[in-house]
């Protein structure tokens, strides 16, 4: 068996404005598929399984320093909510972005696979 990769989807009523912040905020790689469906290149990923009483699934980006990500990110116009805290396996904050869409970034404290 062969997996080659990963696709993450994220549903937002603000695609087009998600979009250009994936393109043109955090300068991800991308093709167009056609008429302007973008289908971006993700960073280095790699996946966590842990026990929940219900299914579900969360996307969170890494970074190796979150202050100065944050007000990098700020500057670019991208909404942080609240300050960066001390979560037990890193440092963590939520991004808003277009839509509404919730991703957690954090600077990890565990030893990663990337």
């Amino acid at each position: 068996m062969a997996i080659t990769g990963a696709h993450v989807l994220l549903y937002t009523p603000e695609a087009e404005a998600l979009r250009a912040v994936l393109r043109d905020v955090l300068g991800w790689n991308h093709v167009d598929s056609g008429g302007g469906w973008l289908i971006f290149g993700l960073p280095p990923a790699e996946l966590g399984v842990h026990p929940g009483e219900t299914t579900s699934h969360e996307l969170s980006l890494m970074c190796d320093d979150i202050s100065a990500t944050v007000a990098d990110l700020t500057e670019r116009g991208i909404e942080i909510e609240g300050e960066p805290t001390d979560v037990g396996f890193g440092i963590s904050v939520m991004m808003i972005l277009p839509g509404g869409v919730e991703v957690r970034l954090y600077e990890p404290r565990h030893p990663t696979a990337i």
